[in-house]
């Protein structure tokens, strides 16, 4: 199915978008976590967005998730790691699925993860995204797994059930118990390391690590890796006034574009590169 857009994101921005591009009738698919914003969730009061004075980040993010499923929207839980353009459209991978869309929406807020030296390099020669996608090419091997949220956790439970072993970097606390050949590193990585392909990490501490893979399980993807060519400006997406990027058919809005991190921009935002899509339609 060719979509008429693809919003990126489920916090303010992108559900501002998603619920614009509804009321116009316009097929979309929307990515994201069906708990909409952690970053909401976890705020402790919310003084400056109109009609909710003095709010907590839990009331606010239900209050979200309510009008959500009011409107009927539907949250696709997979994480986007490349988009190609197709001549007149985009081509984006999700997993192990496939979506096509005229156009794209980004509100992925500011989880822009920067990425690790060698990591854009090694893509598809030893780093992946997706573990349900490329786990089975490292069957019996070793491999490394960055985690960014327990919610990845299952991820590193179906490399364990795969790898011969697994070197676990968890960027989150608490963290819960794996199999035994999970094998966790308090260390970070600071290089991905390999000739033709990976065969190694360098550590933060200077010591290096032998690995035949790396899966970096986070919450996002950095933007210039998802989207070849997209025009950044001191870390955040460049946008004109109706929220264009310098791509085809790619919007962006809320805190990937900049200050200030407020929920009332965002959600502005989301409405004008919604409107933008329409337009462009």
């Amino acid at each position: 199915m060719l979509y008429d857009c693809a919003v990126i994101g489920t916090g303010p921005a992108g559900l501002s978008a998603a619920l614009n591009l509804k009321i116009h009738e316009k097929s979309f698919v929307w990515f994201g976590s069906k708990n909409l914003s952690d970053k909401i969730e976890r705020a402790e009061r919310i003084s400056n967005y109109p009609g909710f004075y003095n709010v907590t980040g839990e009331a606010l993010n239900a209050a979200f998730r309510q009008q959500a499923e009011a409107a009927g929207l539907e949250i696709t839980e997979r994480m986007v790691t490349k988009a190609v353009y197709a001549e007149d459209h985009w081509a984006l991978f999700a997993g192990p699925e496939f979506y096509e869309a005229k156009t794209v929406i980004l509100a992925s807020g500011t989880a822009q993860t920067k990425t690790i030296p060698g990591e854009t390099e090694f893509l598809g020669r030893g780093v992946s995204y997706c573990a349900t996608c490329d786990g089975g090419l490292y069957r019996g091997r070793t491999i490394a797994a960055i985690c960014g949220n327990p919610r990845f956790a299952h991820e590193v439970d179906f490399l364990a059930g795969l790898a011969e072993k697994v070197y676990l970097f968890p960027y989150y606390k608490p963290q819960r118990a794996f199999a035994e050949n999970v094998e966790t590193v308090k260390k970070g990585v600071a290089e991905v390391l390999g000739g033709d392909r990976v065969n190694g990490l360098r550590l933060t501490d200077g010591s290096t690590l032998e690995t035949d893979a790396l899966f970096c399980l986070r919450e996002a993807v950095a933007l210039t890796t998802l989207f070849d060519g997209l025009e950044t400006e001191n870390g955040h997406v460049k946008v004109d006034r109706a929220m264009r990027t310098n791509l085809p058919g790619v919007f962006a809005a809320g805190d990937c574009t900049g200050r200030p991190y407020q929920y009332a921009k965002a959600v502005g935002e989301g409405n004008v590169a919604a409107h933008g899509v329409i337009e462009m339609l």
